[in-house]
């Protein structure tokens, strides 16, 4: 799946960063182009994708202080600019654009739903969000951020892909070393998911294609990927119990969002060395994934790839009546209320969350 990535704010720069990097030594060739845009200067100096300043007449480079309402200000009077920076990047061989995105800061959070606004207004394509929840340890300022973010981008978007920032962290980690594993945590769940179909070592039986992708993410509202592996056995039919289990890892213990298993289409992937994979095991996994999520729509099929050890990949879309999400909101509603902002009782439930715009 050909994809143009922009990144907006510190933790979208960097996330753009990792996937584009993952997509390169991989050899995908999915994404086609990669951008970063912030308004502090100093989170684009250590990037190595291009980069876009903006409101540099607001906030002379040193950005919005976690202020999203101002990042989202800052992205609409700046929004022609960074759709310029998008010239000969965005071309028709491309299949969609994801926006990236930090939830809880203040450009990322502010600027990325209304920077999928405007590109939805000028390009036919689908436009997706990787949105990515703060953690719990994150404070308050940064939680009703999230929240009025989320609801925002969800409206906005084709689909948001959701990322707990507490789903992939190890217990042991520092910060830094928890960003760093969150980070390549989401460039090989996403990476391999935009690569599917498009690189291909060896013939599968069932190859999954972009149109898979995007038919499942066509849902829309909130849309999680979980991925796990185990080493494979040359023969393909000892691997038939290896595929079931590594989908139910994938599922069950390895989400972006955790325990969202309830969903309104779902898409299994399953990587590894065609003459390892097992048609029986792929069918049979598809149908747990039914079993599990609820949903007649599970799409499945393979992805072949030059490795001694049999992945699968899980997409849920559909996911927002999630228990995560419900808790996730609650805490936002009262993160708000606690900073004393004026808010209405329903402003951070599901369906009323008050939008940035």
């Amino acid at each position: 799946m050909k994809v143009v990535l922009i990144g907006v704010g510190q933790a979208g720069g960097k996330v753009t960063q990792s996937l584009a990097e993952f997509d390169y030594n991989m050899g995908f060739n999915a994404v086609r182009g990669a951008l970063a845009v912030n308004s502090a200067k100093a989170d684009l100096q250590n990037l190595d994708v291009d980069t876009a300043l903006i409101g540099q007449d607001r906030v002379k480079g040193h950005g919005v202080g976690g202020d999203n309402e101002l990042g989202a200000q800052i992205m609409q009077e700046n929004a022609t600019e960074v759709l310029d920076n998008m010239d000969g990047r965005i071309t028709t061989e491309a299949e969609a654009v994801v926006v990236v995105a930090g939830l809880g800061g203040g450009t990322g959070s502010g600027g990325a739903p209304m920077l999928v606004r405007e590109l939805k207004r000028i390009y036919e394509m689908p436009v997706y969000t990787l949105g990515i929840l703060p953690g719990d340890d994150e404070g308050g300022l940064y939680q009703a951020n999230a929240g009025r973010s989320l609801k925002t981008a969800i409206r906005e978007s084709d689909s948001v892909l959701l990322v707990d920032n507490d789903a992939w962290r190890g217990s042991g980690d520092s910060v830094a070393e928890g960003y760093k594993r969150i980070n390549d945590a989401i460039a090989q769940r996403i990476g391999l998911l935009l690569a599917s179909g498009e690189a291909v070592e060896g013939v599968g039986e069932s190859v999954v294609d972009s149109s898979e992708i995007i038919n499942t993410l066509r849902s829309g509202g909130i849309s999680a990927v979980g991925y796990a592996a185990a080493k494979a056995s040359e023969d393909a039919e000892e691997n038939v119990n290896t595929i079931t289990s590594v989908t139910r890892n994938a599922l069950l213990t390895s989400m972006s969002l955790p325990n969202a298993t309830d969903a309104e289409s779902a898409l299994l992937v399953i990587a590894g060395d065609p003459e390892r994979l097992s048609r029986k095991g792929v069918e049979r996994a598809r149908r747990w994934v039914e079993d599990e999520t609820g949903s007649m729509k599970v799409r499945g099929g393979d992805f072949p790839l030059g490795s001694d050890k049999i992945a699968a990949l899980v997409v849920l879309s559909g996911v927002e009546r999630s228990g995560r999400v419900d808790k996730f909101m609650e805490k936002a509603k009262q993160a708000a209320q606690s900073q004393g902002k004026d808010s209405d009782p329903d402003e951070f439930t599901n369906d009323d969350l008050d939008s940035l715009m």
